[in-house]
């Protein structure tokens, strides 16, 4: 799970649909790129970093726990 994207998504008050709506991607996609299952294109982490204000380093991040499955909130 990539916990840093998931906190920088909520902080900004956006759903999982409203970030994929802005990259581009389909629901599901964003999804496994939050559960950290698939890593995503350079393109997609700058567009993360540029609407998070957090370097992609930080949002790539997986997460040692494996907290509760995502909800779309």
């Amino acid at each position: 799970m990539r916990e840093n994207l998931k906190r920088a998504r909520n902080n900004a008050g956006l759903t999982q649909q409203q970030v994929a709506d802005k990259l581009g991607i389909g629901l599901r996609y964003y999804k496994s790129l939050e559960s950290g299952e698939r890593l995503g294109g350079i393109e997609l982490w700058d567009t993360l970093e540029d609407l998070f204000k957090i370097h992609q380093r930080k949002l790539r991040e997986i997460s040692k726990n494996c907290p509760d499955q995502e909800d779309n909130q």
